[in-house]
């Protein structure tokens, strides 16, 4: 309607006095016709898709996906919004055109037969009576056919209105790169709480138990499992304070992420107690900090499963050779007599020993170091070995030679290791 007023407006002001005998239906297309580059140029400028899509969603019932709103408008997009406000916009003048003329003349149409055409409509020699009989049956058809016109225009809009409307190849790519940016984001912090905090959580309870059991004779190292304890609290509420921040989307670490050059402090949280881990740590200085993150990330997931599955002592191994980095994280196991040592389980088959049954629970740990590992192209390998079970991690640095490290394929960075792991009796 805007459009077709803006057309009558400058029509007036170019011909001010109509021809004599110029009726105004003969202006009236061509008005419209004039218009439609007007709108076409609307549709290509102006920010009309998001509206014209709710539209289509409420008036014609279709669902057409909302376009990604962090996607800028690119000419194609332009193009195709500009071609369906187009489209609407004249199919809808033109229906509502059509209704506003066909239903007065069905109107006349059907008094013709009583009244004639006195009022010379169309010519004042049509009389009213018998002759005239035809009349409201034609009205009828009229309308008719004006009601199956406007279903069909309907019908083609609503048909069309997901091609025009919604996203495109390049919105749907968006989409998706986005969708995995969340879903990368959302493992990360998996990885994250499933690490840390679940390390903190099993020193917290093996320090609790071996405080409990000493705390009458032996005070010193009561207070030395407790100080452990609360360490490892504090080091949990740090980092659920740097998941919950990255959840809301504008918070994060204000501290930076622990590395190799925090594993001490790591062990020691760990060490007081009955379960005491020995060390034997090399220079890790050095060592990119991609690397050096991933690397702690692995020995304390290491750790925390020797301290909740293993028995004895943990021993673990850091340091760089010929430009790889090697640690290694040893813990004794419980043997079953009847089935040998327990290790993690490889579909149809066993690993380190014979198959554990699972009664634990399988859980993400190796498959977490896997992982890590892979992505930095290094290799794992975890196995058991005369009672004692050993996870071995073997990282190039820059400058080496990863032709040298063992397994030439990825798929033998995961030997031992399986989704259907059971972890839950392992020793890692």
């Amino acid at each position: 309607m805007p459009y077709m007023m803006a057309g009558e407006v400058a029509t007036v002001l170019w011909r001010p006095v109509p021809d004599v005998g110029d009726p105004l239906l003969s202006v009236q297309p061509l008005i419209f016709i004039g218009v439609l580059p007007a709108v076409a140029a609307s549709g290509l400028f102006l920010p009309v898709r998001a509206f014209e899509a709710t539209a289509a969603r409420a008036l014609l019932g279709v669902a057409v996906e909302a376009p990604p709103s962090s996607v800028r408008r690119t000419w194609s997009e332009r193009r195709r919004t500009a071609a369906w406000f187009t489209l609407h916009l004249g199919i809808g003048g033109l229906v509502s055109g059509m209704t506003l003329a066909v239903v007065p003349f069905a109107v006349w149409l059907a008094v013709l037969p009583l009244a004639g055409d006195h009022l010379g409509l169309v010519d004042h020699g049509i009389r009213g009576g018998r002759a005239t009989m035809w009349g409201p049956l034609a009205g009828v058809a009229v309308l008719v056919c004006l009601l199956f016109l406007a279903i069909g225009a309907g019908a083609l809009l609503a048909r069309l209105a997901p091609a025009f409307l919604g996203p495109s190849a390049a919105d749907r790519l968006a989409l998706a790169r986005r969708e995995a940016h969340r879903l990368a984001v959302r493992n990360r912090l998996a990885r994250e709480l499933h690490d840390s905090v679940g390390h903190a959580l099993s020193v917290v309870a093996v320090q609790a138990a071996a405080a409990g059991r000493v705390l009458d004779r032996d005070p010193a190292t009561a207070r030395a499992a407790l100080e452990a304890i609360e360490t490892s609290a504090r080091s949990a509420l740090d980092e659920l304070d740097h998941v919950i921040g990255v959840l809301r989307e504008g918070g994060g670490r204000a501290s930076p992420e622990p590395s190799l050059d925090d594993l001490p402090a790591l062990l020691d949280s760990a060490g007081p107690g009955d379960r005491p881990v020995i060390r034997r740590l090399g220079e890790l200085s050095g060592i990119p900090p991609v690397i050096s993150r991933e690397a702690y990330r692995v020995v304390q997931e290491a750790v925390t499963n020797a301290i909740r599955y293993g028995t004895g002592s943990i021993e673990v191994d850091a340091g760089v050779r010929d430009h790889v980095l090697e640690v290694c994280v040893r813990n004794e196991v419980h043997a079953d007599p009847g089935r040998g040592l327990p290790g993690p389980r490889r579909p149809g088959g066993s690993s380190g020993g014979a198959t554990g049954d699972g009664s634990g629970g399988a859980g993400h740990g190796l498959d977490g170091i896997r992982e890590r590992v892979t992505l930095l192209g290094g290799r794992v390998k975890a196995e058991g070995d005369g009672g004692m079970w050993r996870v071995e991690v073997r990282v190039p640095l820059p400058g080496a030679d990863t032709a040298r490290l063992p397994g030439a394929r990825s798929a033998d960075a995961g030997k031992g290791m399986s989704e259907d792991s059971g972890e839950g009796r392992a020793g890692i």
